[in-house]
């Protein structure tokens, strides 16, 4: 943030010098032009003998004239202002009237040009026919008076009226509606035309996406002296992320704080029914977005959101797309991930926040692709199709990528018409064989034309991975600079949260590092949308409450009702309450013993989204890998609620069917997917009653034994269900491999069971606070846990009371 500061204060700096030194100057030319108007006033009446008000008509223009063509010539010969991320609205509004002004007498002097040129070619055609009382001033009035004798002709017309009119209904009738339909989504802004309401200062949590736009925007606006070094300037920027991490933002940050038009249109809005029409849409973005860059000093930005609906693969490169590997899975929420909130079992109590839980949970939030037509739609398409065969697309948009592709890559090609006229007269002067080529180092050829100097920019935004996309539209010379969008880590809900909260009226308890910190742990995998959203909640919670301001209590309330839905109000039965109390402070206390590398967030027994209630643990660091020992600690965090349940009820309920599920699940892929088979076993210290027997005779007896466990706790219901066609259907399959995942189980079970059993009055303590309370949250529940100084038993396998009855 500090570099970003630095890098964004210095170009500031620059770009304001430069605006000074543009309003000195032009202020100069003011003067100038002022300070002569007296001497053409007198030159009108004096000498032309106009009267006072005809001479003062006359001054006044010629001063302005005047005027204009020199800042359209001061114009050409110095680079315009970068005003990139001013915070200025003086600065930018000069900018806005500067280039106003430079457009306006552009097209002046263009039709001036054109008029003297053809005022010149009359006169002297003219004279040469022997006409004597021809005058270069009387061309105008010859002009004029001959085009008005033409359109005055009536048949003319009728005939211009008669086939503009065939054509154009003709093609109303077929294809304009759909036409129209696509043309509306192309949405064009004019600097000073909208207010997006963002600027480049709140997109919060992408800072190395915002300093590489940076760069990248700052070269679009002022790259002259880049170009002349040698450089290139990019064409195109993917924004690649899931939704909801700020591309479309960061989008409007670039449109409001880069003076240039703005045209953005929707991925979706090239997918049309009639083949061609689809092209059609994307000329006319090519064309509406070089209108407006001649018009705003040579630059335009096109915005296309959701750019896989038009960029995806085609067909013809499809058949080699790449596979991906079906035995390496990345991360166990790649098979369970349960609910809105990624709960590693159906039953949604277990909820793990890590980074591959906030990667999955960002995807999930992507709208799905619609399903094709069916029932009478889709006969109806397959008749429509039979009967004009070649003449629908389907909506797809086929067309659209290559033309997409075309246009990107002639944007600066060199004007047609200019190159046909060069091409022909160059041609007609060669054919002569009279007149050379050059004549000494003069050129006798009209001079090839430039390519435009209008720059269009290509903005793309979307959230499939990158190889999804055609090559040919993410290739350097196209939409070559990628830009990455993360999902936000503790750090970037630090800094949403700075930008949210500080707009909303809050007690200044939440106002602390501490606070901040904690609330920033507590919304793992909430967007910037969902933190606005909740501060928004709490202060409508808290207003219904007759406060002004929100407190940490209505935020917490505002979370969970954001990512579970409304508590559901029904009043547990004491017993049940008591039981559901110790079933989660079963899983509380298991997780915080054994996985180390995460702390509990969230305990809950409020009915949420059909869950009666949660645990939620969030991973301290951002990982990428895990060993076997973090891994068997997950396992025993999901078996902690049975084993609770066995050492207060004897028992346990339906209620663990889907901590044995999830598990099961974990277990499998431990062993078919990473090659890890069950700890070492350690009998643990003699006991007094410890027998004495060969220690590898009793490791394999104990090893059986867990075995049995496992094997009575593993989930074998889904033969044809969840586990179907799945790697972990595979793992409980092979009899070697079920039996490694079944004694990883049964260690796992035994040693959350001699946890519970080790620290039964501190599980009683924390299952009487929370059914007391309900649901704890951050700080507060870590203090509860770590208050209880909870332990790991040294437990002797030899002996019978280790192990637990099932």
């Amino acid at each position: 943030m500090a570099v970003e500061s630095l890098v964004g204060a210095a170009q500031s700096t620059s770009s304001q010098e430069l605006v000074q030194s543009w309003r000195k100057l032009t202020r100069a030319a003011t003067a100038v032009a002022i300070l002569t108007s007296p001497a053409l006033f007198v030159w009108f009446t004096q000498q032309n003998g106009w009267s006072w008000w005809a001479s003062l008509l006359a001054t006044a223009g010629v001063v302005i004239a005047f005027r204009g063509f020199v800042d359209l010539g001061l114009r050409r010969v110095i680079p315009w202002p970068s005003l990139f991320g001013a915070e200025s609205e003086r600065l930018r509004d000069e900018d806005i009237m500067g280039r106003r002004r430079a457009w306006y007498w552009y097209k002046k002097a263009r039709l001036g040009a054109f008029l003297l040129i053809l005022m010149t070619v009359i006169w002297l055609v003219r004279n040469a026919k022997g006409n004597a009382d021809a005058t270069w001033l009387g061309s105008w009035s010859f002009i004029f008076g001959g085009l008005g004798k033409v359109l005055s002709s009536p048949s003319l017309w009728i005939q211009v009226v008669f086939v503009f009119f065939l054509f154009i209904a003709n093609f109303g009738i077929l294809m304009g509606p759909m036409l129209l339909m696509g043309i509306s989504q192309i949405r064009g802004y004019e600097p000073g035309d909208a207010e997006w309401g963002v600027k480049l200062a709140d997109v919060r949590g992408q800072a190395e996406a915002k300093e590489e736009v940076r760069r990248v925007v700052t070269i679009w606006q002022s790259g002259e002296a880049f170009e002349r070094a040698g450089g290139k300037r990019e064409r195109g920027l993917l924004f690649l992320g899931a939704p909801g991490t700020g591309k479309t933002m960061l989008a409007k940050a670039i449109a409001t704080g880069f003076n240039s038009p703005f045209v953005s249109i929707p991925g979706s809005g090239f997918a049309q029914t009639f083949i061609g029409i689809d092209a059609i849409i994307v000329r006319f973005l090519a064309a509406k977005a070089k209108k407006l860059a001649r018009k705003w000093g040579g630059q335009c930005i096109v915005f296309i959101d959701e750019i896989d609906a038009v960029g995806m693969r085609r067909q013809a490169l499809q058949g080699g797309g790449q596979m991906t590997p079906g035995f390496t899975p990345q991360s166990v929420h790649d098979h369970l991930f349960y609910g809105p909130s990624g709960a590693l079992n159906p039953s949604g109590d277990l909820i793990l926040e890590s980074r591959a839980w906030r990667e999955r949970l960002f995807a999930e939030r992507a709208p799905r692709p619609e399903g094709g037509p069916s029932g009478m739609s889709a006969r109806l398409t397959g008749i429509v199709n039979q009967a004009f065969p070649g003449m629908f697309g389907g909506g797809g948009g086929g067309l659209a990528l290559n033309q997409l592709l075309v246009v990107m890559d002639g944007i600066d090609n060199p004007p047609f018409m200019r190159r046909a006229l060069t091409s022909r007269v160059n041609t007609f002067l060669d054919a002569t064989y009279v007149l050379p080529r050059r004549l000494g180092n003069v050129s006798l050829r009209l001079r090839a034309p430039s390519p435009r100097k209008e720059q269009i920019y290509f903005i793309g935004a979307t959230n499939v991975p990158i190889e999804r996309l055609d090559p040919a539209l993410i290739r350097p010379g196209r939409m070559g600079r990628h830009v990455w969008f993360r999902t936000p880590t503790k750090q970037d809900r630090l800094d949403i949260l700075d930008l949210y909260v500080g707009k909303v009226a809050h007690e200044s308890g939440l106002d602390t590092a501490k606070r901040r910190e904690e609330i920033a742990r507590v919304t793992n995998g909430y967007s910037p949308a969902m933190i606005e959203q909740v501060t928004s909640m709490a202060l409508t919670i808290a207003h219904h409450s007759g406060r002004d301001y929100f407190t940490w209590e209505d935020l917490v309330e505002a979370m969970t009702t954001v990512e579970a839905g409304t508590a559901i109000g029904i009043e547990y039965i004491a017993a049940e309450t008591r039981a559901v109390s110790i079933h989660e402070a079963g899983h509380a206390v298991c997780g915080h013993v054994y996985m180390q590398g995460a702390e509990s967030t969230r305990l809950s027994i409020r009915m949420r989204g059909g869950s009666l209630g949660h645990h939620q643990a969030l991973e301290k660091e951002e990982r990428f890998s895990r060993f076997r020992s973090e891994e068997f600690g997950r396992i025993v965090w999901g078996l902690g609620a049975m084993a609770a349940e066995r050492v207060f009820y004897g028992e346990n309920s339906n209620g663990v069917g889907g901590d044995v599920f999830s598990v099961t699940a974990q277990a499998a892929l431990m062993v078919g997917a990473s090659a890890m088979g069950p700890p070492a076993i350690e009998l643990g210290p003699p006991g007094p009653r410890s027998k004495k027997v060969d220690p590898e005779e009793e490791t394999d007896r104990i090893a059986k034994h867990f075995e049995k466990i496992g094997l009575q706790i593993m989930n074998r219901t889904s033969g044809g269900g969840p586990f179907s066609e799945n790697p972990i259907s595979g793992v409980l399959g092979d009899r070697d491999k079920r039996s490694m995942a079944a004694q990883i189980l049964g260690q796992a079970y035994v040693a959350a069971y001699n946890v519970v059993l080790h620290n039964r009055d501190a599980v009683e303590r924390i299952a009487d606070t929370l059914a007391e309370r309900k649901e704890l949250f951050g700080d507060e529940l870590i203090e509860l846990l770590e208050a209880q100084k909870l332990e790991i038993p040294d437990v002797d396998l030899r002996e019978e009371s280790a192990w637990p009855t099932m």
